[in-house]
């Protein structure tokens, strides 16, 4: 697949493609997810219900909607009481402080309808973002964020909310428990289990590498982007075939009727015929990088992996991968 060099069985709980996998699986997603945040948050969960791909859309066109990856919905006696909105990223560049206020207030806005007023009745929401790399630059395996008086630090502030950031690697703060739970989110294998919880989370893990659904719903991936990227090429192509031959169209007519020899027609005809393989080409051939980069990007790849991908399917372009990646990169 051209999108990625991992196959299914190496794919970690970070990327996006296997996360989703468990949420969407509903033998097991209940399980995992509240085995998962229990030992992130240190607390048990009640009932839950999990949901992948939860679609949140604009309140009009030229607004942006929302997709959250995971959403957890705890209930106490059917009433809902937490929102965990759970998010791995592998890509920097989005400013998640405030793509994820974004976020908190387009999922708020769910639970308050017109006529509310008892505003204590807005469920608590956890806005969880799991990251390969320190956003904050402190070496923190978790960073907690809630909302407080300045001049009254010590004053409860009780708006239930929480920005919660784990980072895979970091060795400060947090448990052993949570430390073990994120090194396996980095590298899910087995070697990486290494206690009840990330053992029992490996057999989950495990489990839904091997659902022939899943198999095949990667592959469809692969293909799919791989086919995106060929129509493109080739709609590309058209259009520029189209336009350069108006183009020589003119500037034949134009030399032709100078030098009117049969000669000079051919040399013209010859010259720009190599113009516009060599037009098209190279222009077909940017397209084409254009698509895939925003392609890694969309699908949680790094800009590192990125060009090296590049280099390896473009080879005669290897030198100008990283100009390419830092030009396409949104």
């Amino acid at each position: 697949m051209g999108y990625t060099k991992k196959t299914l069985q190496e794919l970690d709980l970070i990327d996006n493609f296997l996360s989703n996998a468990i949420a969407s699986n509903q033998e097991i997603n209940e399980p995992f997810y509240r085995l998962l945040l229990s030992v992130l948050l240190g607390k048990e969960l009640k009932r839950i219900r999990v949901l992948s791909q939860q679609m949140i859309p604009a309140a009009s066109p030229e607004f942006r909607g929302i997709r959250m990856d995971v959403e957890i919905t705890e209930y106490d006696e059917g009433a809902v009481t937490n929102v965990y909105d759970f998010e791995p990223h592998i890509k920097d560049g989005l400013h998640l402080p405030r793509h994820n206020r974004y976020y908190q207030a387009k999922i708020d806005g769910r639970y308050v309808k017109r006529g509310l007023k008892d505003f204590s009745l807005i469920p608590n929401l956890y806005v969880i973002t799991i990251t390969n790399y320190d956003l904050f630059g402190e070496d923190y395996m978790m960073y907690t964020v809630r909302n407080r008086c300045e001049e009254v630090p010590d004053m409860e502030y009780d708006d239930g909310l929480r920005f919660l950031y784990f980072y895979t690697k970091g060795q400060k703060g947090g448990s052993q428990k949570i430390k073990n739970m994120l090194s396996y989110f980095q590298n899910s294998n087995s070697k990486n289990a290494v206690d009840d919880a990330t053992r029992k989370i490996d057999s989950y893990v495990t489990k839904v590498k091997h659902l022939p659904e899943v198999e095949a719903g990667y592959m469809t991936l692969g293909d799919w982007i791989d086919a995106i990227v060929d129509e493109a090429k080739e709609d590309m192509r058209d259009e520029l075939r189209a336009e350069v031959a108006e183009e020589i169209s003119e500037e034949v007519t134009e030399k032709v009727s100078k030098e009117v020899t049969e000669k000079v027609s051919k040399e013209v005809t010859e010259k720009v015929s190599k113009e516009v393989t060599e037009k098209v080409s190279k222009e077909v051939t940017e397209k084409s990088i254009e698509i895939l980069v925003e392609m890694f990007q969309e699908y949680n790849d790094t800009k590192e992996n990125a060009v090296i991908k590049l280099q390896t399917k473009y080879p005669d372009f290897a030198d100008q991968a990283v100009e390419f990646v830092e030009k396409y990169w949104k």
